[in-house]
């Protein structure tokens, strides 16, 4: 009796819910397809938050009006006008249109009612916003860490859900990597025999490539197809008995200059964009596939195939121009003006023959600009002038930040990313940034190890707070951390409230290592892991490694030569961020880091309790590395003198340093599985399949520094 009751009041309670349901109706161009998502992705926000939708215009309680006003905003613009029953969201194109419906949609899911909705002004700051996104068929590293999302990446579900986070985060470039993509887009008219797929498989693949472009022309989002050099497919090279090795899984490998490849490769970069309409543009790379050509060599093949393929299209079309890697015959990184000079003056040909900026693609601090936020080097070493002196008329700069220091861990300090583009997103030939990575693919969650439901399925939403930094702070760098806190309180309630914060504090230590460690390409170094390639093998960074490593900023001091200079009595200038002064940043963060979080209750909420752990996870690596930094001093310094007491103060911070790590195995070997990890192919460009990390797999490695400190002696 009670039961039926209990169910008549519910009944009549959601019957007087949806006769008091406020009426909301949307006016959008039902031709435009962005206006038709934003126009979806707002109707889904107003029905979860209980209003109920009709489509006439009349009899409403709120009408939302989505508009595009070219003449009033500029491109990507947007402004929400709310005047009584009236909301007006106008953009200056349909990219501003969706974004200003997003932004209401924002407003919405952050628990404020129609009613109380505050106007917006928005305008972009960086035109090129991008994801590089290295697929995981033919990628450009063969590793089970890549290939086993195959079939996640293969899953336009998948797709939806990603480029749905991007364009909400104002991401506005979707770029996609691969060794060679015509492989799995067209089966070349000229050249059939180059296809490997029967009927039914290439059917498969034009309908995921076709279905990705048209979800994100649908988001308003840009798509780039970016390749290596020359590359062809195994079948194409055994039918001619041409590039005998230019397909996967090589990569470092002499260039085929002959007629036949390159006329292969020009039609099917021609065909792909033909037969790909939704498909802006194509990305070039001067490096791979190219040894035992000069510099000048490789420009004038670029010219004659892949560029004159593009130029042949009888439509707009869109190039991404990565500058040189290699200076001299090999495929070896190196830098010189006199490349610089012939790749500079190979674009200013081009004139306008492209579609809006030729977007010069550099690749900040090498493959590790998550370090430093000043400009360091490039792939290959120091960056001369040549490409902004003059400033440029037809190209513009894209930063390349790559991220292949942390997969696992969960990462998020907004300040870094604004001083990034304080220092190097304001200047005229400067168009943007791209973030991604060569050794990570955001896609199967090979992560999580608990059962406990949690509130993601991909392995790029458990990253929001990455994607979400990045995309809104390159959209405009003057949004407030009150933007992503409202995230975590969205998520958390007031459990949420210390995260942000506390993220700020000790994901920073990734940076900090990144800075006082210097690498270059991907191998070398993995700050999550604490681990770097070292000779030929990929392994933890030994105190002895860190001591004599040299850094990666210039603002920073080496363990080995603050030890030189202090121990002769000299000094170094404020500015520099010496390793004394970096153990006070790092216990200083740290510590704050677990005290916002140590009383959060994380009990039945699996996805919370992720968000802490990781917090804490990043708090003891920084104490571990304060440790170890005090132990390399400690040790260096007895090296030197001979002062056994200095020995002692080494082998006690060691062993201090080692209990940090024990507390990261404590807090991670319940929740993280072992992880493959591309950098376990050490020196080889071959797939290792003995490649799983865990914090606890390489303990052994972290107590051998104690071991060392023990057995050292000093040093003539």
């Amino acid at each position: 009796m009670k039961i039926k009751l209990f169910l008549s009041i519910l009944v009549a309670y959601s019957l007087i819910n949806m006769a008091w349901a406020e009426k909301v109706s949307i006016i959008y161009d039902e031709s435009s397809i962005q206006a038709n998502y934003a126009a979806r992705k707002l109707s889904e926000t107003l029905k979860s938050e209980g209003y109920e939708l009709q489509k006439e215009h009349v009899g409403y309680d709120y009408l939302i009006s989505l508009a595009t006003h070219p003449e009033r905003l500029k491109p990507e613009a947007f402004s929400i006008i709310p005047e009584g029953k009236i909301i007006t969201v106008i953009g200056g194109d349909n990219r501003g249109m969706i974004y200003g419906a997003l932004a209401l949609r924002e407003q919405l899911r952050n628990h404020v009612s129609l009613a109380k909705v505050t106007a917006e002004n928005q305008t972009p700051q960086l035109e090129f916003r991008g994801i590089k996104y290295n697929l995981p068929w033919e990628t450009y590293r063969a590793s089970t860490a890549l290939t086993q999302h195959t079939s996640t990446v293969r899953d336009l579900k998948y797709w939806e859900d990603f480029l749905d986070m991007m364009v909400e985060n104002r991401f506005n470039v979707v770029s996609l990597w691969n060794l060679n993509p015509y492989t799995f887009m067209v089966k070349p008219k000229n050249f059939p025999e180059a296809s490997p797929w029967s009927e039914k498989e290439f059917s498969e693949w034009q309908k995921l490539y076709r279905g990705i472009f048209k979800l994100a022309k649908e988001r308003g989002l840009d798509t780039y197809i970016v390749h290596w050099s020359i590359f062809v497919s195994k079948e194409f090279s055994e039918a001619h008995g041409v590039a005998k090795q230019n397909f996967y899984p090589h990569y470092f490998v002499p260039g085929d200059t002959s007629e036949i490849v390159r006329r292969y490769l020009r039609e099917s970069v021609k065909q792909t964009l033909e037969e790909y309409p939704d498909l802006d543009g194509i990305g070039i790379s001067h490096g791979e596939g190219m040894a035992g050509m000069t510099p000048l060599q490789r420009q004038q093949w670029m010219d004659d195939v892949l560029i004159a393929g593009m130029l042949e299209v009888k439509r707009p079309v869109k190039l991404i121009h990565r500058v040189p890697f290699s200076s001299g015959l090999s495929s070896d990184p190196g830098v010189s003006k006199s490349v610089e000079q012939v790749t500079r003056a190979a674009m200013e040909k081009l004139e306008d023959r492209f579609s809006g900026p030729i977007w010069v693609e550099m690749k900040f601090n090498w493959s590790h600009g998550h370090s430093t936020p000043k400009l360091e080097k490039v792939h290959g070493g120091k960056l001369g002038d040549t490409y902004f002196v003059p400033q440029p008329k037809n190209y513009k700069v894209v930063w390349q930040v790559r991220n292949e220091d942390f997969f696992a861990l969960r990462w998020g300090v907004p300040e870094f990313i604004r001083k990034h583009i304080e220092l190097n997103g304001h200047h005229n030939y400067v168009g943007g940034y791209f973030v991604g990575s060569e050794t990570y693919i955001p896609a199967l969650d090979y992560f999580t190890a608990v059962k406990d439901p949690v509130d993601w399925k991909w392995a790029f939403q458990r990253q929001w707070l990455f994607y979400k930094l990045w995309g809104r702070l390159l959209y405009d760098a003057k949004t407030p951390d009150s933007v992503f806190q409202a995230e975590f309180n969205r998520r958390f309630g007031t459990k949420g409230d210390n995260l942000l914060q506390a993220y700020s504090l000790a994901s920073n230590t990734q940076l900090r290592l990144a800075s006082l460690y210097d690498s270059t390409w991907d191998f070398m170094l993995y700050s999550e892991g604490f681990l770097a390639l070292q000779g030929d093998t990929t392994k933890y960074i030994s105190v002895d490694r860190l001591i004599n490593q040299a850094t990666m900023s210039s603002d920073y001091v080496s363990i080995n030569d603050y030890v030189e200079k202090t121990n002769k009595g000299e000094k170094f200038s404020e500015e520099k961020i010496t390793p004394s002064k970096l153990i006070e940043m790092l216990e200083r963060d740290n510590n704050e880091a677990l005290k916002l979080v140590n009383a959060i209750d994380t009990k039945g909420n699996a996805s919370l309790m992720y968000e802490v752990a990781d917090v804490k996870t990043w708090a003891n690596l920084g104490l571990h590395l304060a440790e170890k930094i005090k132990g390399g001093i400690a040790l260096k310094k007895f090296r030197l003198t001979g002062d056994t007491e200095q020995q002692q103060q080494a082998i006690q911070h060691l062993e201090k340093a080692l209990a940090y790590w024990d507390e990261v195995i404590r807090i991670t070997r319940p929740i993280y599985r072992d992880m493959p990890l591309t950098h376990y192919n050490h020196i080889s460009y071959d797939e290792n399949k003995n490649n799983l990390f865990h914090w606890a797999l390489i303990r052994d490695q972290v107590n051998a520094d104690v071991d060392i400190a023990r057995n050292s002696v000093k040093r003539d």
